[in-house]
């Protein structure tokens, strides 16, 4: 099982079709969406349409919220189940199609990865004024973010990954700002909770998307149309045998009978 990454698709999804092709890819892969999969767009047959399409490839999909979608309780009939020991939303008929639960910790190879989606959108009222979709529920709302942050106490906010779809106020790549877009109308309130986690928070790597660019900012990556490959884990025994042999000789034991170890592996 691999678990790639990606930034929004926005319901293209030539480019991942590409992507599993070239690597061979198995419904026992993942691939991470940071938000705006746009799969819950329409709420019309074109989504049935489009989930039927995904459903036919070679990859298990793992959608973090983004803004240009619905939630999944919005959109149609989800189940809740159980999946790397977290909560996931599902469709009976696109198994391999689930959305992440928000302050869920979920085992990826034993890293603890948690999913913090959401953000508002710059094109609200273009939105609204033209009949495209806006949803209210755009953000995270005061009670996912009591969630998240009582699923973070009990971790004793230490997580090993973040995947949200917007960044910590202070990370945002402000030189991807549109130009002309006045920022003192855009609510930040998603930015500025993020950054209290930030600041707060125990993490190793924090991934988000949102911004429609590929960077690094604190510490954060932002993804557009880029991959990478997280939680990697040893693929064959061979490795670790290698590995476990290069590090075993005599001098690891203080007592050859005993054959204890001296030494960390």
């Amino acid at each position: 099982m691999h678990f790639y990454i990606t930034g929004d698709t926005h319901r293209s999804f030539d480019r991942i079709e590409d992507f599993c092709y070239g690597y061979e890819t198995t419904t026992e892969d993942v691939m991470i969406i940071l938000g705006d999969a746009g799969i819950n767009y329409w709420l019309d047959l074109s989504d049935k349409e489009l989930k039927g399409r995904l459903s036919g490839m070679d990859i298990t999909f793992f959608c973090v919220h983004g803004n240009h979608e619905a939630r999944p309780w919005e959109a149609a009939d989800y189940e809740e189940k159980i999946w790397n020991e977290g909560i996931v939303y599902v469709e009976e008929q696109y198994p391999n199609i689930l959305f992440a639960k928000d302050g869920e910790i979920y085992n990826f190879h034993g890293k603890k990865v948690m999913p913090i989606g959401g953000a508002y959108s710059v094109d609200k009222y273009y939105r609204i004024r033209n009949g495209l979709p806006w949803f209210e529920s755009e953000q995270p709302d005061e009670m996912i973010k009591e969630y998240v942050e009582q699923q973070l106490d009990k971790a004793k906010w230490n997580v090993d990954i973040v995947l949200s779809h917007t960044v910590p106020i202070e990370a945002e790549p402000v030189w991807a700002f549109i130009p002309g877009l006045d920022q003192s109308a855009v609510d930040k309130s998603t930015e500025k909770w993020l950054q209290k986690i930030y600041d707060w928070l125990d993490f190793t790597e924090w991934y988000a998307g949102h911004y429609h660019v590929e960077s690094e900012e604190c510490g954060v990556r932002i993804m557009y149309e880029d991959y990478d490959e997280i939680c990697a884990e040893l693929q064959q025994d061979d490795e670790l045998k290698n590995l476990l042999n290069s590090q075993l000789t005599s001098t690891c034991y203080a007592d050859p009978e005993l054959r204890t170890l001296t030494i960390d592996v």
